[in-house]
């Protein structure tokens, strides 16, 4: 199932992506999948005719995992990590998409980060490897966008990577997947920048879930970002950045200057 979230007459709205007669369509749900119970409406609309938002936005944190793919570590002249390397972005930097990403006037070298995204279904705490499917609700698409220069400036990332527009995430969740051998691509205006497979994880989605929640309490719409491939670079104003995941679609934001 497909979940989105789109644009409705007032408040924003969730819907399941679906075909009628060839016509991608979304049927319209009340009640929100991630915090309370929900049903159909019966009402049915044409995907082309909505705008869709973050599928989610979490209520309390972005949980994100550094050089969790051993080629993007030795990239940037580091070592693989003995254990995830855990960083958190505010719920304030997330964006849906074509949404624009906002290029700081504080950093010279904003960079794209493609990765898959985890979205939690319940509160959870110290999960068993035995347990990690019924505390998940779905996978969604991100772009972990990094200020590069004041990561490294500032010694710790909190400020790099928690701009606001600095998580799109999109264009929907997708409950039935196998995360464990995807692929994850990066284009920049249309050119291949990253391509990489989750196999090549260095702590699966499985791993990273019991060591997050070994210290911290996750709840429901907490997005967790599973790490990026190599391939990693700059992105600036005027361009377009997509991220596409196998079995789960394409998310793409434009880069605009944040003095526009």
């Amino acid at each position: 199932m497909r979940v989105a979230r789109f644009a409705g007459e007032d408040d924003p709205q969730f819907g399941v992506i679906g075909d009628d007669d060839g016509v991608p369509t979304i049927a319209v749900l009340r009640g929100d999948p991630l915090y309370a119970g929900f049903d159909l409406t019966g009402q049915k609309i044409p995907l082309a005719d909505v705008r869709l938002l973050a599928p989610v936005i979490p209520r309390s944190k972005v949980v994100g995992v550094g050089r969790n793919y051993a080629r993007h570590a030795a990239e940037l002249g580091n070592e693989v990590p003995a254990e995830p390397l855990i960083f958190l972005k505010p719920n304030t930097s997330v964006i849906g998409p074509a949404e624009p990403v906002f290029h700081p006037t504080q950093s010279d070298d904003v960079e794209y980060e493609g990765e898959l995204a985890v979205v939690i279904g319940r509160i959870c705490r110290d999960v068993s490897a035995e347990d990690v499917p019924k505390v998940i609700f779905g996978y969604t698409v991100a772009n972990d966008v990094t200020a590069r220069d004041l990561q490294n400036k500032d010694g710790q990332w909190a400020r790099a990577k928690g701009f606001d527009t600095f998580c799109p995430l999109g264009p929907w969740i997708e409950t039935n997947l196998d995360p464990s051998d995807l692929q994850v691509t990066t284009t920049l205006n249309g050119e291949i920048k990253q391509d990489g497979r989750t196999s090549d994880m260095v702590f699966s989605v499985a791993d990273i879930i019991m060591y997050v929640s070994s210290f911290m309490t996750l709840l429901p719409g907490d997005v967790i970002l599973t790490g990026t491939p190599d391939g990693v670079g700059p992105m600036v104003p005027g361009d377009e950045v997509s991220v596409t995941i196998e079995g789960l679609g394409t998310l793409t934001n434009s880069v605009v200057s944040a003095d526009d």
